[in-house]
């Protein structure tokens, strides 16, 4: 009996050792990213598709929900950074050339799950400085025509489609206007990240060879008087001047016909406005060229250059790209795959308003002048006078020339000559 308790006393003792060194032996990896929805999208992903395909990792999300530009320098200047972390586009290019990223190009040399081929190439070129590859795309948007697919029937009007041009567009606005006279045909945020797709149609780019910018030219001059011209005219009208905060809320709220958004408006009009009729189409063409422009919205997930986990950290990030967890996000109505393979995703081929809305924002992508959402080292500073020069011609305060000769005064002095 007591050689037995003996022998119990020592079993024990080897379990609770083996615990130990199993907790012991368990990474934690650090996860980083955006607040608010993106909370509970994340952390279901990483339990859906991430966690039950990992041994001896633990992976955590640390959500943030304010300034997670700002945050995510401060934490990884002072070394108390996660070891893997959102990075948008919109201001890439600063933290690469700051040296606290990790370049990731020897991890996809030798990884058998993600390799650089298995990524949209335009994609991942957004999330290249200087000839390394600094993070993988987790997802992407662009810009299409969200509308009101009931009050085009009422109004009697045909429906926008891929062949309208500026012009075509505004006809048909304009008679869903006129047949409602509490709402408007489409909604204009103020703001480069909607008027930019249509500057980019024109065949304007953000810089010249020398790499200064000329909003004075006939092609940004095209784009921005058409576009304030839609708020002149009465056709269009700015979110918060019918008290809403994006083109979203003032289609759910039916205080709009259409609006310029991407794939995000899906999920959000799921929930906030279910029965709503919508549609999607291609944003209209540039008369003089034929041609659209759009923008691409882009995310990666980036590694900290001095991370000690650097292995276990590349494997989460190899789960949270994987195919099935692309797959997850797309039918959740969020954005869309960097993948690929998931070009000819049978999921684009279904009829319902959901799946149609996304193959549009997805064909988007590589219809005419597609351009970025980044401006080089300036970041949003470059925006600011663009910005700021709408919503003072929508608003009534200056004409175009005027807002435009101010906005290149600022932006000459940004850039300088």
């Amino acid at each position: 009996m007591k050689v037995q308790r003996v022998l119990c006393v020592a079993m024990l003792a080897v379990m609770l050792a083996c615990a130990a060194v199993s907790q012991a032996a368990e990474v934690k990896i650090r996860v980083a990213g955006f607040g608010g929805t993106d909370t509970a999208i994340v952390e279901e992903l990483i339990a859906r598709f991430v966690q039950p395909n990992l041994t001896g990792i633990q992976v955590a999300y640390e959500p943030i929900p304010d300034a997670y530009d700002k945050w995510i320098v401060n934490a990884l200047s002072a070394g108390t950074g996660p070891d893997l972390f959102y990075v948008d586009i919109f201001w890439s290019q600063g933290l690469f050339s700051s040296g606290a990223v990790e370049p990731l190009d020897a991890y996809l040399a030798k990884s058998q799950v993600l390799k650089e081929k298995d990524i949209i190439p335009a994609l991942l070129n957004a999330f290249t400085y200087g000839g390394k590859v600094y993070g993988i795309p987790k997802d992407f948007n662009t810009l299409a025509l969200i509308y009101n697919k009931d009050m085009f029937d009422i109004a009697k009007v045909a429906y926008p489609d891929e062949n309208d041009d500026w012009n075509t567009l505004t006809d048909k606005l304009r008679k869903v206007q006129a047949a409602f006279p509490d709402v408007y045909g489409v909604c204009l945020s103020p703001e480069f990240a909607r008027m930019g797709a249509f500057a980019y149609a024109t065949g304007f780019k953000n810089f010249d060879k020398d790499g200064k910018t000329d909003i004075l030219s006939k092609e940004f001059r095209d784009a921005f008087n058409w576009y304030t011209g839609l708020a002149e005219k009465g056709i269009g009208v700015m979110p918060a001047d019918i008290g809403q905060g994006w083109g979203g809320g003032a289609l759910a709220a039916e205080k709009v016909a259409a609006c310029f958004e991407g794939a995000w408006i899906v999920g959000f009009l799921r929930d906030e406005s279910p029965n709503l009729n919508y549609g999607a189409a291609l944003l209209p063409k540039y008369p003089g060229t034929g041609k659209r422009g759009n923008l691409t919205f882009t995310v990666s997930w980036s590694m900290n250059a001095t991370s000690k986990h650097k292995e276990e950290a590349f494997k989460v990030l190899e789960m949270l790209t994987s195919p099935e967890a692309q797959q997850w996000v797309l039918e959740r109505g969020l954005a869309l795959p960097s993948r690929s393979a998931l070009v000819d995703n049978p999921y684009f081929k279904k009829t319902d308003r959901e799946a149609v809305t996304n193959r549009i924002v997805f064909e988007g992508a590589a219809d005419g002048y597609v351009m970025p959402f980044e401006f080089g080292k300036y970041g949003g500073d470059w925006m600011t006078p663009i910005n700021e020069a709408l919503v003072s011609v929508m608003s009534g305060q200056q004409s175009a020339d005027e807002a435009l000769k101010e906005a290149q005064k600022r932006l000459t002095e940004l850039i300088g000559k």
